[in-house]
């Protein structure tokens, strides 16, 4: 079974940016994510369809 959740540093590698750059996200409540106590993580899926949406809002 495949993992669905990402942490931080793989949401950054798979998005191609810096940590920081995903932490300034998170507090800007820019990027879909979730905490499990002091832990930050992603779901895979959630992080598509936000892409998804950026790339529209780019096209429109």
């Amino acid at each position: 079974m495949t993992r669905q959740t990402m942490t931080v540093q793989e949401a950054a590698d798979y998005l191609g940016v810096s940590t920081d750059t995903i932490y300034n996200m998170i507090r800007e409540k820019e990027i879909p994510h979730f905490r499990v106590r002091r832990r930050i993580f992603f779901t895979r899926s959630a992080i598509n369809e936000w892409i998804r949406e950026q790339e529209q809002q780019v096209i429109s």
